[in-house]
């Protein structure tokens, strides 16, 4: 299934990067599954979207938890609980 990632504020910071889209396996069924997913890669990616680290989610434009499935073509975005101007 393919995705597309956004990265907001400092996450976005942290990442070096606003957006991507990604091909997730099989086993990567809701939006807390990309974001362990995604902690795989390592380094910057394991220590910003770590668990239990203040983490905003979203799903095509809708503020979600990690239980909700994504579909195939679906947005999910990351950012810090406070976003500013």
């Amino acid at each position: 299934m393919k995705i597309d990632l956004k990265y907001f504020a400092s996450v976005r910071e942290a990442l070096g990067t606003a957006e991507e889209t990604v091909q997730v396996p099989d086993s990567v069924a809701t939006v807390g599954d990309v974001r362990m997913w995604l902690r795989v890669r390592g380094g910057i990616w394991a220590e910003t979207l770590a668990e239990g680290r203040a983490l905003r989610m979203a799903c095509n434009h809708e503020m979600t938890d990690a239980g909700t499935r994504i579909t195939d073509g679906c947005e999910v975005a990351f950012f810090p609980p406070v976003t500013g101007g």
